[in-house]
Formats: C-alpha cells, structure tokens, sequence
C-alpha cells in the first residue's frame, strides 16, 4: 500500500481510498455502527453489493468491481465493502468546464446507460435488496407502500420538519398508489444518478461516463423512479439528450402517461421526503440544514400537489 486518504463528498459511510505500489486503487466502504439512521439505510452495503454484481453485466467497466465484503454487522471487523476504483472525477465538479455539445453527449450517453441498467430484472420481488421492510414484495404496490410508509414513520419519530402534516402526506400517497399496479416487472434501479454519483473521464473534448458510485440506495423496482434523480430538481421530460439516449437502449422511447407522470410524482415525493427527514438523525450542520429546508420542502409541497391534480384528472376521466 502506498497511501490511503479519506474521500470526502458523502453523508453517510466513511469512505477510502487505497493506492497501491504497483498501480491500483481500491475504494473502501464503512458505514456507521453506533448511528441512528433512517429504517430504510439497514444493511445498505447489502444493496451496494447487489447493485455491483447485477450492473456489471449491462453496464461494464463504469460499474466497480466488487474485491472483497463483509456485510454481517456481527463480522469482528464490521460490515465493510472493498471495491476497484473508477476513473474521472464527480461530473458536477465539472459542470462548469463543459460545452453545451459535450454536456449534450454526456447526456445521451447517460441515457444509454441508464436504459441498459433497466433491463436488468430482479430475481425476486420488488423493494431493497437488503430487506429492511421483510422479504420481497409480490407487488410494486405492496413494496412501494411500505417504502413511504417507513419514511413517514422516520419523520414522526424524529420530529422532522416538514412542509404538509404527515398525515395528509399518507392519505395523499395512499390515494394514488393504485398507479403502481401499472408496474409488473422489478428493474433493476439505482435511485441516486445525480452528478455526484457519475464520474466523467477522459480530456477536453472527449470526456465519457467513467463510473456509476454509490449504489446502496438500489432498489427492485419501476424504472421510472431513476427520472428523478437523473434530473434531479428538474424535469426529465424537457430533457431530449437523455431520453434519446435511453430509448436506444431500453427498448424504445418513454411515453408519459398520466400513469408515468403520477408514479413520477410520487417517486419525487418519497426522495424530497427522506432529504427532509434525514437532517435529524444526520445531524447536518446548520448551513446545510437551512438550504435542505429552502430548496427541498417547496419542491416536496410541488410534488404532492402534482400527486393530488394528476390523480383527480384520471379520476374525472374514469382511469
């Protein structure tokens, strides 16, 4: 070993980099032991593992490969995961390096590799790998359902400020979860693809996807709820690039239904949820904890809003 130096950027696990004599680089991943978290974040290197060995086939050398992981909490040495490092650095770190024709390509590319990923289906139900909420759900419903209701139950718990009373959230959520019904297959989903997860690599010019990290929040599930991080606080259906992308890989293009944009309402919600709820066992500093509030909680009540307007135009046109 020749160094090891902490990686900075996460909010979560402990993270590592290990270079080696002859070359390599390896990644480490430690989550935290004695933290209270949300339900949902039991055994999430069991998802980080899952993701690992089930994208590589799909999406190749942008996925790192799985070295070695301990993923039992009782293990002497605690759960951990060693993984091969990928090249390039955060693509938001970029951002303001890039041209419009390559953030253009950047955007297709990504498109392509994310309808690649969504070809990949689960071997056993719906929901997290790691089963946080019990075995496999027989149905996007049942395991989307228990997801909400989990992130609902954290925000009770820990007294998170939100923008609706939790409550109404459920009965609204509750309202329109018949559009999961819609959902038969569990895709494989990565459910964080904002820039800080992808790596861009490669010269001025000529820069491409060099990875896909954090894979700990995957999920067996509707490959629509990748849309929300992928644009993350914006609108995927505006975004050209990554949809062409997408329909070239994934089997054709994406039609945006009433039921794709209510289910995508509802995935925004459940995202905007566990930002909000997450600052108190996190205990995010006071900076972070003020712009979490100022920038998640109206797109949250935006969210909700677009749950409750779409579900009552299928309603009035008896879908």
């Amino acid at each position: 070993m020749a160094s090891c130096e902490p990686l900075t950027g996460g909010t979560y696990n402990t993270v590592l980099r290990v270079t080696f004599e002859d070359g390599r680089e390896w990644v480490v991943k430690i989550p935290p032991l004695h933290r209270a978290g949300m339900s949902y974040e039991r055994r999430l290197l069991v998802n980080e593992v899952t993701f690992h060995g089930t994208a590589a086939a799909v999406a190749g050398g942008t996925i790192p490969q799985i070295v070695h992981s301990e993923l039992d909490a009782g293990a002497p040495t605690g759960p951990y995961v060693v993984m091969t490092a990928c090249p390039g650095r955060p693509w938001h770190d970029l951002a303001a390096e890039l041209t419009d024709g390559e953030r253009r390509r950047l955007r297709t590319e990504l498109g392509e590799l994310v309808g690649r990923l969504h070809t990949v289906t689960g071997p056993a139900g719906f929901g997290y790998p790691a089963e946080p909420f019990g075995p496999p759900a027989a149905t996007w419903r049942e395991a989307f359902t228990a997801m909400t209701g989990a992130v609902l139950a954290d925000a009770e718990a820990y007294g998170a400020r939100l923008p609706r009373p939790v409550g109404e959230i459920r009965a609204l959520l509750d309202a329109a979860a018949y559009a999961l019904d819609d959902v038969t297959r569990p895709a494989l989903v990565h459910f964080d693809l904002w820039q800080g997860n992808l790596l861009v690599a490669g010269e001025p010019g000529a820069r491409s996807i060099g990875g896909v990290i954090d894979g700990e929040r995957m999920f067996w599930g509707d490959p629509v709820a990748d849309f929300v991080s992928t644009a993350l606080f914006g609108d995927v259906e505006e975004d050209r690039d990554f949809l062409a992308g997408y329909a070239s890989t994934a089997g054709g293009p994406v039609v945006f239904s009433p039921s794709v944009r209510l289910r995508l309402a509802l995935y925004r919600s459940y995202l905007y949820l566990i930002m909000l709820t997450e600052t108190v066992p996190r205990g995010v500093p006071a900076d972070a904890l003020e712009w979490t509030r100022a920038e998640v909680a109206p797109r949250l009540v935006e969210a909700l809003e677009d749950v409750a307007t779409i579900s009552r135009r299928s309603a009035g046109s008896g879908g």
